[in-house]
């Protein structure tokens, strides 16, 4: 091996570990960087300043820098806070509604699986309600609630239930059949036969209609905080902007909604992961 060889392959051994990884990463990362630049590009050249309409990426940067995107936590008092704050009261919404929904659609979900019945009477009934937009549920709301935190609450829940319920009922209906013949076998109770096996073997297909429904009750969140307007939430920060005609806030806001929205769906996925991994052990 001649000396060039050995010093190549000794640097090759020595390569520094921060390098490797961006090298590693490198090519998960890039696309979606160039894809997100060329889009920016495309829509200041659409929209540039000066221009009526639909402000450009500059300009909404130039109008929102100070204090939306630098201050996210400024507190003004009354609904003049930053967006951090706005998204936070959002999250405790939306914590609330989906975990309702999540109790009361698992609950439903196993009744309408195991129960032949139940599944005939109500099945029909859950595939077309799950097909309602959120905003149709607002004036029901509105009526239904004289407190617009409770409607609003309510139209969180309305929203997200519908795939829970559905999903566990399948993952339910699916459990192998030798599974329920060992059930038999043992003879074993209604609460051990839930978590010994029907629970486990359903985790996979609950944890589907979780993320849906995460993504619904983010989806739903700007729809029942309009019946907030002039409250803290990121709906009601939208609204508040879109009667003032600050269309650089919105888009702003429009992009916390996004981010948090994938954290959400990608948290709830990774719990979902480590259950049944844990299953599976």
């Amino acid at each position: 091996m001649t000396a060039t060889t050995e010093f190549r392959s000794s640097r090759k051994k020595n390569k520094n570990p921060i390098a490797k990884l961006l090298q590693k990463q490198l090519p998960i990362f890039l696309p979606p960087i160039v894809a997100i630049a060329g889009f920016l590009v495309i829509w200041q050249i659409l929209c540039p300043g000066g221009s009526k309409g639909l402000p450009g990426p500059l300009q909404v940067w130039n109008e929102t820098v100070d204090p939306y995107i630098t201050q996210p936590f400024f507190d003004n008092g009354g609904p003049d806070k930053g967006l951090g704050w706005h998204i936070l009261a959002s999250l405790q919404r939306v914590g609330i509604g989906f975990s309702l929904s999540a109790i009361v659609g698992i609950g439903l979900g196993v009744l309408i699986g195991v129960n032949q019945f139940f599944h005939r009477a109500l099945d029909p009934a859950f595939q077309i309600m799950r097909t309602i937009a959120p905003l149709a549920w607002l004036p029901i709301a509105q009526t239904g609630f004289s407190d617009n935190a409770r409607a609003a609450l309510f139209v969180i829940f309305i929203t997200a239930i519908w795939p829970i319920i559905i999903n566990t009922a399948e993952g339910v209906k699916n459990i192998p059949q030798d599974y329920r013949n060992v059930a038999r076998v043992l003879k074993l109770p209604a609460r051990k036969y839930f978590l010994k096996i029907l629970f486990p073997a359903a985790v996979p297909y609950i944890f589907t209609g979780l993320r849906i429904a995460i993504g619904l009750s983010w989806l739903a969140i700007v729809a029942a905080e309009m019946l907030m307007s002039g409250s803290v939430g990121i709906g009601s920060f939208i609204i508040d902007a879109f009667t003032s005609s600050l269309i650089s806030q919105i888009i702003v806001a429009v992009v916390y909604i996004g981010v948090v929205g994938f954290v959400l769906d990608r948290l709830v996925g990774f719990i979902g992961s480590l259950l049944v991994a844990q299953e599976h052990k």
